[in-house]
């Protein structure tokens, strides 16, 4: 979150504004492929032999069971996600998604993550929209592939900069996917109020 403001602030001193996505996936956490989670331990990480195993026992062969109305489940394999709650979901959904801030990079946008909220940020006023869009684009065709996705009614942008700045701006809604989502002036991001002109004292 400090990074994200810190950003913002350097660049609204030299006289940009920045545009940030907050993209919201849909039950994160639940969508971990496991085998994919296992694969790129192995390749991208580097994981091997003890560890790779004690990573593959955390998590497969859990079961769920639920409780409706008096009566028990059926005790059911869980074949995706990670355990919340954990020390390790957390860390090991970063790893999962690692790939996300290459995607962002190539893009020449800047990307912060918290296990699964994310911020993709790029400061050019005449084209931020369409790189965001574009950028956002392709990371969900990535989600696709990894059995995630993302929940663009809770996709959230902002202008960020100096109010001279900002109110310059005459772009008010950025294509999402089939959507356009329009430029809000408050957002909440991890549990910090940020509004356009950065005074977070909304």
């Amino acid at each position: 979150m400090l990074r994200v403001i810190s950003d913002a602030l350097s660049a609204a001193d030299a006289r940009y504004v920045t545009l940030l996505g907050m993209v919201n996936l849909s039950a994160a956490f639940d969508c971990v492929d496991h085998p994919l989670l296992l694969e790129r331990l192995q390749r991208t990480f580097g994981l091997t032999d003890d560890a790779l195993r004690w990573m593959t026992s955390f998590v497969t062969g859990r079961t769920q069971q639920v409780v409706y109305n008096g009566q028990l489940s059926p005790i059911e394999l869980l074949r995706y996600g990670v355990p919340q709650g954990s020390v390790l979901g957390p860390v090991l959904f970063s790893l999962y998604t690692a790939d996300v801030s290459q995607i962002a990079t190539n893009h020449g946008l800047s990307q912060h993550q918290y296990a699964d909220d994310c911020q993709v940020q790029v400061q050019d006023a005449a084209l931020a929209a369409t790189r965001l869009s574009s950028c956002i684009t392709d990371i969900v065709a990535w989600m696709s592939s990894s059995r995630l996705r993302l929940n663009p009614s809770k996709t959230v942008v902002i202008w960020l900069g100096s109010r001279q700045q900002v109110g310059k701006i005459d772009v008010h809604a950025v294509p999402i996917l089939d959507a356009s989502v329009s430029t809000v002036n408050t957002a909440c991001d991890l549990g910090v109020v940020l509004d356009s002109e950065l005074t977070v004292s909304a």
